[in-house]
């Protein structure tokens, strides 16, 4: 039995000492009791054991956010299984590369979903070795009353020692643009509960409105895990920002929402919205800048702020601005979270200085998979932690107030659509088009929270933008493919 698990049953036993047992987990027309939901997990628990999974066994969810999502996490937390969520959309490449990073004994996928490791995608590479023949399922099973499907696999246990206190596994993108698996254990979770709990005010009585992806961490951190922690109620959604999600704001008494600018800018825009009477609620914007003109609309329309925020699958919750008067900022370190501009050596930087960020923090991970050799003095962008510090990739400095400004990052990779993209992957891919000398790609922020990508193409020939876009189309993921391409001489 592992942590979550562990949290679950302390939520259910303190919810039976009180007048009433409340509600865990609501999602559209579904209400699930604490009880309810422990019932649910237990019976799940016992049809995994029976389908051959074990303590250990690293297993893959690609499920969107759906109450079935909590019972199938907290089931393997009660075998002792290590929960993996993957995006649904993964696919291709992408998808070869991630199940590469953590070997995986099941998959948990939607019904009619391609068979990961049987479709023509490509060669996967497995446990670190040379590229070999993909592998055929050992067994596929109908999870009951569900549509969903669990894939056995034959399996290989990653080799780093670090790993066998994985309890979650998140993925990311590593400074090369591969994903990596960000491996978080009992320390790491517990550590980023407390800081969710001590800075931003959680109790039993708190509501969690989760509109984010489970599989992203923004809607892991500040959905999945506050509310199992705490014994709260965990409102479920997994439609855009419209009018229902702003009555679920509104009506429900919503304590902590976690969203893009984008979602925000969303939400600013409707016109028959309603004030938020509780004002104590925590709105959270994390992933992407945010725009002052979405943070000033969005108070204007609901009466309440936005609050940035810094927060990574390597770092968990970081820094916050938690009066919402300085959206140019992300604010000041989480509880327990210490925060520093060093060199790329680690010495520190004189305050004010432009420098690489580095976080310091029980919720911070340490262990990354796949595993990569470390160069004698060089603390790895991403993934290198120095005396328990870790280097971000983040470039930033500290103002006078001790907030945290982010200028860019050391390397290429952004978010999209909460998604990471390695700028590099779009330039290899128009480099490779005969008539092409050169693209160099960037990022590009509106005033409504939207993120774009924009390519600037050298060419060598008769370049067309519209021929570019639809060569990246076929070959790169929905998310990575260019807002615009420009021609430059």
């Amino acid at each position: 039995m592992s942590l979550l698990f562990e949290w679950l049953e302390n939520a259910v036993q303190r919810r039976l000492a009180g007048a009433a047992s409340g509600h865990a987990v609501i999602y559209r027309d579904t209400y699930l009791s604490w009880r309810g939901l422990l019932h649910r997990v237990e019976r799940r628990a016992q049809e995994f054991a029976a389908m051959g999974i074990q303590a250990r066994d690293w297993v893959g969810l690609m499920v969107g956010n759906d109450p079935e999502f909590v019972v199938i996490a907290l089931a393997l937390s009660k075998l002792d299984a290590v929960v993996v969520p993957i995006d649904p959309t993964t696919g291709g490449r992408d998808l070869d590369m991630t199940i590469d990073a953590a070997p995986l004994r099941a998959l948990v996928t939607r019904p009619y979903a391609i068979d990961p490791l049987a479709a023509p995608s490509g060669t996967l590479r497995l446990g670190g070795h040379a590229p070999t023949s993909r592998m055929a399922a050992e067994s596929r099973h109908r999870i009951s009353g569900t549509l969903l499907s669990c894939t056995l696999y034959p399996w290989t246990r990653p080799s780093s020692t670090a790993a066998q206190d994985a309890v979650v596994a998140l993925f990311a993108l590593d400074c090369g643009g591969d994903p990596k698996a960000v491996v978080r254990g009992p320390a790491q979770l517990r550590g980023i509960v407390s800081a969710l709990e001590e800075t931003l005010d959680l109790s039993p009585l708190s509501r969690v409105l989760c509109a984010a992806p489970l599989f992203d961490s923004q809607g892991f951190d500040f959905g999945f895990l506050a509310a199992l922690f705490q014994g709260a109620t965990l409102y479920l959604d997994d439609g855009a920002a419209g009018p229902r999600l702003a009555k679920t704001l509104v009506d429900q008494g919503i304590s902590l929402f976690a969203a893009t600018p984008r979602e925000f800018a969303a939400l600013a825009r409707l016109t028959n919205a309603k004030p938020v009477q509780k004002h104590s609620a925590h709105l959270v914007c994390s992933g992407v800048p945010l725009p002052a003109p979405v943070a000033h609309a969005f108070r204007q329309r609901f009466g309440i702020p936005v609050l940035s925020c810094y927060h990574s699958s390597e770092t968990g919750p970081a820094a916050i601005d938690l009066d919402g008067s300085a959206p140019e900022s992300v604010g000041t370190p989480f509880a327990g979270v210490s925060i520093r501009i060093a060199s790329s050596d680690g010495a520190a930087l004189a305050p004010g200085t432009i420098g690489p960020v580095w976080i310091r923090g029980a919720g911070v991970s340490t262990t990354f998979l796949p595993e990569l050799p470390v160069r004698a003095g060089n603390t790895a962008v991403g993934r290198g932690v120095l005396d328990g510090w870790l280097r971000t990739g983040d470039v930033g400095h500290v103002d006078r107030s001790q907030r945290l400004h982010l200028c860019h990052r050391e390397d290429d990779i952004v978010k999209v659509d909460r998604r990471s993209v390695a700028l590099g992957e779009i330039e290899s891919c128009l480099e490779g088009l005969a008539n092409v000398k050169a693209a160099q790609a960037r990022v590009e922020y509106d005033d409504e929270g939207s993120t774009h990508i924009v390519v600037q193409v050298t060419p060598g020939g008769r370049c067309r933008p519209k021929v570019m876009l639809d060569h990246c189309a076929k070959r790169l993921a929905p998310h990575k493919v260019p807002s615009r391409i420009e021609i430059t001489e």
